[in-house]
């Protein structure tokens, strides 16, 4: 029968290797979602400046005969008639 004091020693040895492995999984599951973050961020980063190379870039349907002359709007513009469109609060 083993004696009480080989119990405890047993009871109280630490299972290095297991500590490590338990280590190394956390690392990669880290290295993991980093690599996912940087993907993701790379990718809406590349599909806002396409977004806003696109907004600057006049379109070829409504493309004038000038260069650089700014839109012309679809519907007429329409002008107030008084300065006092909004009652005013007191």
């Amino acid at each position: 029968m083993p004696s009480m004091d080989h119990q405890s020693r047993i009871g109280r040895t630490i299972d290095r290797l297991g500590i490590v492995r338990i280590l190394l999984v956390q690392v990669m599951v880290l290295l993991a979602l980093v690599g996912a973050v940087v993907r993701w961020v790379n990718w809406s980063s590349e599909v806002a400046w396409e977004e806003f190379l696109s907004a600057s870039r006049p379109a070829l349907a409504g493309a004038s005969s000038q260069p650089h002359a700014p839109p012309q709007p679809q519907a007429p513009v329409q002008t107030v008639k008084s300065k006092a469109a909004c009652p005013k609060k007191a």
